[in-house]
């Protein structure tokens, strides 16, 4: 099979290239620098075929976690790494997408945006297996980078609470919510992403401002962009960028 895009979707059971992928910048992605340096770090191990770890990257809506996947393939694209994205409903189908992967010169990371599972779903076993590695030896080209708005990847219940039990008093949990977690502990690297300062959320309002050509910047956009925060109960990367973009819209000469 001829792989010689940059970037591809699992579709269909099939590898499609991507022909117009997103472009963006690691040093345009502001206050999440803690998270970044850790994932850069991982990636540049990876792509120099050194040992490195997959990633789970949890947190708040908004806040850069799939920006930087996509960001980390501009940065290291010219040294051979390339992205898949994959479903999380395709998961069952790993052994398919890795299989052309395997042996070739190229670093792969497949990247699984807003990931989660419900309980007893076969793709949790996928997932482990993927991770883990079954009796198959894992493809050494290639990582999963995993995104979730949930940081234990599967839905808590009422029923998993009542599963824990004092030992020795010491409060253990339950099978059901070991299981759940068992699947986040298998991301080698974890890095949690927190919702926006006030003052992180004006400064990605800037940055997007400057991209769009519209630089100036007084009291009255601030009021507007911090309002425009309060309408949507969100301070974040995606709804600075969308306050961003109707300001400018509205401002075009």
């Amino acid at each position: 099979m001829s792989l010689t895009a940059i970037a591809y979707r699992w579709h269909e059971r099939q590898l499609q290239p991507i022909e117009f992928v997103q472009k963006l910048k690691l040093d345009e992605l502001l206050g999440i620098e803690r998270q970044k340096d850790a994932v850069v770090q991982n990636t540049r191990q990876f792509v120099a075929g050194k040992p490195a770890n997959h990633v789970l990257l949890t947190g708040a809506r908004g806040t850069g976690k799939s920006s930087i996947v996509k960001a980390l393939l501009t940065e290291f694209a010219p040294q051979g790494l390339r992205l898949v994205e994959v479903a999380p409903h395709d998961l069952l189908q790993l052994p398919e997408v890795m299989a052309p992967l395997r042996g070739r010169p190229e670093r792969y990371v497949l990247y699984v945006d807003d990931f989660s599972v419900a309980n007893n779903d076969p793709a949790l076993t996928a997932l482990k297996t993927a991770l883990d590695g079954g009796i198959e030896e894992p493809a050494e080209n290639v990582l999963i980078y995993a995104t979730s708005n949930r940081r234990h990847l599967m839905p808590q219940t009422r029923s998993d609470n009542a599963e824990y039990q004092w030992i020795d008093e010491e409060l253990h949990p339950g099978e059901s919510t070991e299981e759940k977690n068992s699947l986040a502990e298998r991301f080698g690297l974890w890095l949690s992403f927190p919702a926006f300062t006030q003052d992180q959320y004006l400064d990605v309002v800037r940055l997007h401002l400057k991209r769009l050509n519209h630089a100036l910047w007084d009291e009255e956009t601030e009021k507007l962009a911090l309002r425009w925060a309060l309408n949507r109960a969100s301070r974040s990367g995606r709804v600075a960028q969308q306050f961003a973009r109707d300001w400018a819209g509205r401002h075009a000469s």
